[in-house]
């Protein structure tokens, strides 16, 4: 992370501002978090979703690599740093009230999700029932996380 970068984001005094406006201000929710859905840059396939605090959006634009931070864990989280799976952030959208966000990236190495597959979304919704059934919406997995993860 580079020091001398100095990012901040706007307040969010005025409504119109937030929603209309050219400065960045994120609405953090009441554990300091926002929504990020990482979409890859060529396909707009949803590759996940997850968290990311002020500190970690923050060094994403610092890094150009996202940041989350786990919520399981309760610490920041360099996407890849374990699997060397990273993600190249190409940019970032956020919606009209500015809370949540769209990181479009793309995904170095084989997937992102650790059950093995490309995406997170591998699994949709057969029917409903009860239990509802799940099938597989990517049939193989494009790594295997036991050589990954250990």
């Amino acid at each position: 992370m580079s020091s001398s970068t100095q990012i901040s984001f706007g307040n969010r005094d005025d409504k119109k501002a937030v929603e209309t406006g050219h400065t960045f201000s994120p609405k953090f929710d009441d554990n300091g978090l926002i929504v990020a859905i990482a979409q890859d840059a060529d396909t707009n396939e949803v590759l996940m979703v997850a968290y990311m605090n002020e500190v970690s959006l923050k060094q994403t634009l610092e890094i150009g690599e996202a940041v989350y931070f786990s919520r399981s864990r309760q610490k920041l989280w360099h996407k890849g740093a374990t699997s060397g799976h990273t993600q190249v952030v190409e940019s970032i959208l956020t919606d009209c009230d500015q809370d949540a966000l769209v990181v479009k990236v793309r995904q170095k190495g084989p997937g992102c999700c650790h059950a093995g597959y490309r995406s997170c979304f591998y699994r949709n919704i057969q029917e409903a029932g009860d239990p509802v059934a799940l099938g597989k919406e990517i049939e193989e997995q494009s790594y295997d996380p036991e050589k990954v993860y250990g």
